[in-house]
């Protein structure tokens, strides 16, 4: 039987514990909507409930009939035993709910976007040199009448079309051109710099993730830059270990494996190394803890990206090449002979009849 495991976002889901245990799920709900109708999913340690109802005002939780076969009831028992909803808590405490990763940080995003809200307000009629025409009466233009042919007014020209040619006539005497500076936005920009920094220095997010920030450093400066960012991602992993060693034991109480489930219940999440590191760094590590005598299986777990079926055809690999060994066939390992010809025969006799000589 194939089991699907998926993640569900934490506004779609929730699960609830039985008071004083902290770890013993009582029930999970999980939430979705799906065009006009939302449905709901309640898992019990008995049973699982699937509702649905439309989103129309005044609609009614009903049980689920869309995406079941004809005859399938909404509500059917839990062959698990178990609520199969695991909560994956960032942060976890002993009183609280769970901390967001950015809820401390967004007072400051907050301020970067209204910053930059204001620069693009000012850049938009500020940022180019505005000017004036000092001493000259606002351009008109004459109304006639069109039966008499008389002027019976004026009224004053738009400006659109002067600004748009760039041209304007100055004819009045004493009449000049005054300019207004272009405003500095720089001003924006460096407290938008600053507030990027204090966002950084509280996310630990390294100086070389930001554009421009480090320029011809050495290897061991990145690294050691990123040392705040690897602490952070290390101790995620020891909050969401426990969490996912549930996920896959219920992942085996699923496939009917009651054995497996129990292993993986005393098991641990093996998680891959945090911390980048070049192929020539890898190999160089490797190296010297095989001289201090770690089995070549521990090794080769350490690779990135190597899977356990990888690991498995290599010891197979090795053991066809002991046995190749000690069964004499070094046609397997190396390949067969190559072929001589005569001019190679005739020089090896050659050769030999010198050293006979």
């Amino acid at each position: 039987m194939a089991v699907e495991i998926t993640f569900q976002h934490a506004s779609n889901a929730i699960v609830e514990y039985v008071p004083g245990r902290r770890r013993l799920r009582k029930a999970g709900l999980m939430t979705w909507r799906d065009y006009d109708t939302e449905f709901a999913t309640l898992f019990t340690p008995a049973m699982v409930y699937r509702w649905q109802r439309p989103t129309r005002e005044g609609g009614q939780w009903t049980g689920r009939t869309a995406g079941l076969t004809r005859g399938e009831p909404s509500h059917i028992p839990n062959p698990l035993k178990v609520v199969p909803l695991v909560e994956l808590p960032n942060r976890g405490r002993l009183h609280g709910k769970p901390r967001s990763e950015i809820a401390s940080v967004l007072p400051l995003q907050d301020s970067v976007n209204t910053l930059w809200a204001h620069l693009l307000t000012a850049s938009d009629g500020l940022a180019l040199p505005a000017r004036a025409v000092l001493g000259m009466d606002r351009p008109v233009r004459e109304i006639v009448d069109p039966e008499t042919g008389e002027v019976v007014g004026e009224e004053d020209l738009p400006l659109g079309k002067f600004r748009s040619d760039r041209l304007l006539w100055l004819e009045k005497q004493g009449a000049s051109i005054a300019e207004f500076s272009a405003a500095d936005l720089q001003n924006y920009l460096s407290v938008i710099e600053v507030a990027v920094q204090h966002i950084a220095a509280q996310t630990r997010t390294p100086p070389s993730y930001l554009a421009g920030k480090l320029v011809n450093v050495s290897p061991d400066g990145v690294a050691a830059s990123e040392a705040g960012l690897v602490a952070k991602v290390t101790e995620r992993q020891r909050h969401f270990g426990s969490a996912l060693r549930e996920v896959m034991r219920l992942e085996a109480l699923a496939q009917g494996e009651a054995g497996r489930a129990e292993s993986l219940a005393l098991g641990s999440v093996v998680w891959r190394d945090p911390q980048f590191r070049s192929d020539a760094q890898y190999s160089d590590a490797l190296v010297k803890l095989k001289s201090i005598g770690v089995p070549d299986e521990a090794l080769w777990e350490r690779i990135p990206g190597v899977t356990p079926d990888e690991i498995e055809r290599w010891k197979q690999m090795r053991t066809d090449a002991a046995g190749a060994i000690l069964g004499g066939n070094m046609t397997d390992l190396f390949g067969p002979k190559p072929d001589r010809g005569e001019d190679d025969d005739q020089a090896d006799d050659a050769e030999g009849a010198e050293e006979a000589a």
